[in-house]
């Protein structure tokens, strides 16, 4: 993280498209984390819209301390 950039808060209970919406740069930082279905727009537009950052890591199996982490590399922290 640069110095002069400031971390953005991300509230996991709001779906991922919401997020995506709020902060396109999310989009790729999920992709690299696993959320590979991100990359097609239908998957974005449909499960995108009813599914949580929480649930959706879930899903995939991810760790929530493994997003957490990932997330914060690019600067997102994750509430």
């Amino acid at each position: 993280m640069k110095r002069d950039e400031q971390m953005k808060t991300i509230d996991g209970n709001k779906t991922v498209y919401v997020l995506i919406q709020e902060n396109p740069e999310l989009k790729d930082v999920l992709v690299n984390l696993g959320f590979t279905p991100l990359n097609d727009p239908k998957m974005l537009n449909t499960v995108g819209r009813m599914m949580s950052l929480n649930n959706g890591a879930k899903q995939i199996k991810l760790d929530r301390e493994d997003l957490k982490a990932g997330l914060h590399e690019a600067n997102f922290e994750l509430e």
